[in-house]
């Protein structure tokens, strides 16, 4: 049997074609066995399974005990409850704790305990490893969704709407992609694990006073503009919108998506830059 110069030449490229799709099948692998191992670190910690499920639960609670009854005017004689308007604003509020807080944090104490750079020396490639993290994340963040909105439905009457629901799912995965990568990225920021829940609550709660997730309305002409800049508002804001019961279409806010996907843009820039660089490891 003879070979050409051409038949060689064409076999190389499907070897390497191959060869490209088994590493890439191996590291989806790895992913996915690093996601399960990721979930049972996480369950296993159970005051930040508090703080994510719990905290949520408790502030419905605790305002739509406060505002039973309350509606807000939505023009036209027309109103909804308050209940209604603060569902997908504590839902915005939990994605953010599980993703930014949480990711700043953890990641902040995995990089003094010298997690991070022990990394490099692993066959588990760097990104696979952070890829891992984020899809724990989306789990969680899914879960966390269930059971607030499920909590809506059964104790306040909130409705989940057909024709609104891909844009519910489209602010919740843009909105878990933006802090997710922030909350990574912010990192580089942060001096030692001791000071990133300081550091990660510092810069959120303020944010979520003013992004209209607690209130509607009442609020200066500056703190809103300043709110419009940071991208809690527009996460809020676009799951209030495909809430709302006069919205009608699709319940998409193309100004809100823009806002999150620029952030996302920023947050991976952050985050590409915390991961390389060298010093981003204390140990």
């Amino acid at each position: 049997m003879s070979f050409t110069g051409e038949g060689v030449a064409a076999g190389v490229p499907d070897d390497q074609r191959r060869e490209t799709q088994r590493d890439l099948r191996r590291d989806l692998g790895l992913a996915l066995w690093q996601i399960r191992y990721e979930q049972r670190a996480y369950w296993r910690n159970r005051q930040r399974g508090i703080f994510t499920f719990i905290f949520p639960l408790m502030f419905l609670v605790i305002f739509g005990s406060i505002y039973s009854g309350q509606s807000i005017p939505l023009g036209h004689h027309r109103t909804m409850s308050y209940e209604t308007f603060f569902v997908p604003g504590i839902l915005a509020y939990g994605v953010i704790t599980t993703t930014y807080v949480n990711m700043a944090i953890g990641t902040a104490l995995l990089r003094d305990d010298g997690v991070l750079k022990r990394m490099q020396g692993t066959p588990l490639p760097r990104w696979v490893y952070v890829l891992a993290r984020i899809g724990s994340t989306v789990v969680t963040v899914l879960i966390m969704t269930v059971l607030t909105v499920g909590f809506g439905v059964v104790a306040y009457g909130v409705q989940v709407r057909g024709t609104t629901l891909p844009a519910v799912a489209v602010f919740l995965l843009l909105g878990t992609a933006a802090f997710t990568t922030l909350g990574i990225g912010i990192t580089r920021f942060i001096k030692n694990g001791e000071a990133a829940p300081v550091i990660a609550n510092l810069t959120l709660l303020p944010l979520t006073f003013i992004s209209g997730i607690y209130f509607h309305g009442n609020l200066s002409q500056g703190l809103l503009t300043i709110a419009d800049i940071f991208p809690v508002r527009p996460l809020a804001d676009g799951l209030q919108h495909a809430f709302n019961p006069i919205t009608g279409g699709s319940g998409f806010v193309g100004s809100d998506l823009l806002r999150l996907a620029i952030w996302t843009v920023v947050g991976c820039w952050l985050m590409l830059l915390m991961l390389r660089k060298p010093e981003g490891d204390r140990r």
